[in-house]
């Protein structure tokens, strides 16, 4: 497949927003955002649709689709932002027009339930996507951590990026190693609905990085089981695991995921490198993940190492 790269933003720019999944009743955080995007140089403009509600779900669908096929397509738009997660971005997927977004490759930036989203656009097209913060989760009031690593990822047409986990933030190795393969990142509830579907990129030669929120250990294990029976978890080339709570895993004896991603450790093919704790996931120090990237992990001595090529270009 063709991997699509979005131009970079640059300071000038329109930024168009769009609420894809849930909406959020919380309008003051949403005007500290468009203030946030503006102050940085940014011309903001909210789709059509932006944060509404319907009374049928058909409705509102009609209401998502319009809006993203309008920013698609719009010339003055450079990049896509997201409200919020929650539910419904599953709907969407076999209506999206996947041509009209591969005529007019962007950036396209969310995560949790954006999850769909992002990696269908990626799988159906081959559009590099960017799971990372969004208007009424993190970008009303970013914290420095998140806020530098989300505008390096979409303006830096640097050689090589090198994701770095925030201080605070422990990591686990469960097996040492280095790969270098396509980076698929997402929410691990919403991917696993994807399995089977024409909107979940080939699993062959991957390095997924899984995060959740709100989920019993029991949930994992079975999210984590159907990967495992469906054949995928032996096709990557190494598996990563981000964050599962809002706050920062602790990787002592009592953790209860400890056990679960041991376990799991070893459903993936000898010597794949799988790590845990990356700054990936409903946390307030939140790394961007470039969705479709040629990235290499490397694990060893109790460090890791995450480098990926330019997710953006200045053509």
């Amino acid at each position: 497949m063709h991997t699509l790269v979005p131009k970079a933003l640059r300071h000038g720019d329109t930024i168009g927003l769009i609420s894809p999944s849930s909406p959020s009743p919380d309008h003051e955080k949403i005007g500290h955002a468009v203030t946030y995007l503006e102050k940085l140089g940014y011309r903001v403009k909210p789709a059509a649709h932006f944060n509404s509600q319907a009374v049928t779900r058909q409705e509102l669908d009609r209401r998502k689709l319009y809006d993203l096929h309008e920013m698609f397509a719009d010339r003055s738009v450079k990049a896509i932002f997201c409200l919020r997660g929650g539910s419904g971005a599953t709907r969407l997927l076999p209506d999206i027009d996947y041509g009209l977004v591969a005529e007019n490759p962007k950036i396209f930036a969310g995560y949790s339930d954006i999850t769909a989203l992002s990696i269908a656009l990626y799988a159906r097209t081959g559009l590099i996507t960017f799971s990372g913060p969004m208007l009424a989760t993190e970008l009303h009031n970013p914290s420095s951590f998140t806020e530098e690593n989300f505008w390096k990822i979409l303006e830096s047409t640097s050689s090589v990026h090198q994701i770095i986990n925030h201080l605070n933030h422990p990591v686990c190795i469960f097996r040492e190693g280095s790969a270098t393969g396509t980076l698929l990142a997402g929410n691990l509830t919403v991917l696993s609905c994807l399995v089977g579907t024409p909107y979940l990129p080939s699993m062959e030669s991957s390095l997924p990085l899984f995060e959740d929120i709100n989920e019993e250990p029991y949930r994992i294990d079975r999210l984590l089981s159907h990967f495992h029976n469906a054949g995928l978890l032996k096709k990557c080339l190494g598996v990563l695991f981000g964050q599962f709570s809002r706050d920062a895993m602790v990787f002592d004896q009592q953790h209860p995921l400890l056990d679960i991603l041991h376990y799991y450790t070893e459903k993936t093919a000898p010597h794949v490198p799988v790590v845990a704790g990356l700054s990936y996931g409903h946390v307030d120090d939140l790394l961007t993940v470039p969705v479709g990237t040629h990235s290499t992990l490397k694990a060893r001595n109790d460090e890791i190492s995450l480098t990926t090529p330019p997710a953006v270009s200045s053509d």
